[in-house]
């Protein structure tokens, strides 16, 4: 199942949760189907079971579809109590670096505001020079919990999508005594999207083709099989820490072939088109403004 946030063209601020029919023929608005189910993907993830059986009818109904052409994808979750992010979780990421393979998850974290939709905008701030891209999974927690065990993971969490964890290299690895978070929370530096694929969706999300395309060009490619730190050791993890919430974001990290570690570097510019893409989950694509 696909679940995706909209709003009907020309009625931007009314947010609804929906379901993608298969081959993108159309998307079923859960709010028509069924008055009951809240406006905001954070607010109908809350429902938990409930809510995922109500899509599932509505999906099986064929009913209260609105054609693609109607309506704006939205980033599938917007305004998250946390935006997790994982730093050097790709074997070949760190290989590339000559950076050593971590013995524990690297957590950082974006604000909530950096979150735009998958065919939105990344707008380059003035106050940086050295904007960088990053394709990642990324996964959205269900269901709330607190030390969670590890072989439980997987059953809070919703489902995964595509995420640009995009970078001002400057402000992450030189100012603001190199601490990660200026460097990627600028407004605008988390497209996600389309949707939110159920795991029980995909064959296996470990083993992903997952690539990012600028203008046009492929410059990054790799498999989520080269993950250090999978997606249930990083639930486990975090959740020793901080209780996870419905609707919280998971960015699992970025394979090599990011802009700053090319030679010479390479960085962002207006007018490019940033394209990022996992198999089975879908693609968001970018325009730098």
């Amino acid at each position: 199942m696909r679940l995706v946030q909209f709003c009907h063209v020309g009625e931007e601020g009314r947010v609804r949760v929906g379901v993608e029919q298969a081959g993108g023929q159309g998307v079923i608005d859960l709010k028509a189907f069924d008055p009951t189910i809240p406006s905001t993907m954070r607010e109908f993830l809350e429902m938990g079971q409930s809510g995922m059986d109500c899509a599932d009818r509505a999906l099986s109904s064929g009913q209260c579809v609105v054609p693609r052409s109607d309506i704006r994808l939205l980033s599938p979750v917007t305004r998250p109590e946390k935006v997790v992010c994982v730093g050097m979780n790709y074997r070949d990421h760190c290989l590339e670096q000559n950076a050593p393979i971590p013995k524990e998850p690297i957590i950082f974290s974006k604000f909530p505001s950096t979150i735009t939709g998958p065919y939105d905008d990344i707008i380059l701030p003035e106050e940086s020079t050295e904007v960088d891209w990053e394709v990642e999974l990324a996964f959205v927690i269900g269901r709330k919990g607190k030390h969670i065990k590890e072989e439980e993971a997987l059953s809070y969490v919703a489902g995964f999508t595509v995420a640009n964890d995009v970078s001002a290299r400057d402000w992450q690895m030189k100012r603001n005594g190199k601490q990660w978070l200026l460097g990627k929370t600028f407004d605008t530096f988390c497209p996600l999207g389309p949707a939110i694929v159920t795991t029980a969706s995909l064959k296996d999300v470990h083993n992903l083709g997952i690539r990012c395309l600028v203008n046009g060009a492929v410059v990054q490619d790799s498999n989520t099989s080269q993950l250090i730190f999978q997606t249930q050791k990083l639930v486990a993890w975090v959740s020793r820490f901080v209780t996870l919430c419905p609707g919280d974001v998971f960015l699992t990290g970025t394979p090599p072939g990011v802009g700053v570690f090319r030679n010479p570097p390479v960085f962002l510019k207006r007018g490019d088109v940033v394209e990022c893409q996992i198999d089975e989950i879908g693609s968001i694509t970018n325009k730098v403004v």
